[in-house]
């Protein structure tokens, strides 16, 4: 952790991004600045809420599978949605109701092929099939 991850690069809410990911809840993130300068390891990480998942050695093939499974069952458009989402999540300005909201985001990857095409997403959802992304699209 560096000074850099608590002002620098603000998002579009003009919050650092650790406030948004702790919903500026003061002693999590007091718990995060007194890490500051300390080299973490995954434990420390996890128990300060900065990493979502800490799989062990026993777990971690199987983790690390079902994560890759759940990815490439997504479209790439899907994928660019979220990304966006997440990016102009959190407190409302105009620029997350511009960007953030469902708006052509979301309208735009309903309406593309990955979601729509024949093996679309769309298409195969509830049919106990795979759908077919064009990855090459994104």
């Amino acid at each position: 952790m560096t000074d850099c991850n608590f002002a620098l690069y603000p998002m579009a809410t003009g919050q650092s991004r650790l406030a948004r990911r702790f919903y500026d809840e003061k002693a999590a993130l007091d718990a995060v600045r007194a890490a500051t300068g300390l080299r973490l390891d995954a434990d420390a990480a996890f128990a300060l809420g900065l990493v979502t998942a800490n799989p062990d050695d026993i777990d971690w093939d199987d983790e690390l599978r079902i994560a890759i499974e759940e990815r490439i069952a997504m479209s790439p458009d899907a994928l660019s949605g979220l990304e966006a989402n997440l990016r102009f999540n959190g407190t409302e300005t105009m620029a997350t109701r511009i960007f953030g909201r469902l708006s052509a985001w979301q309208n735009w990857i309903f309406q593309r092929p990955n979601a729509i095409g024949d093996r679309g997403a769309l298409k195969v959802y509830g049919k106990g099939e795979r759908a077919q992304f064009d990855w090459s699209r994104v």
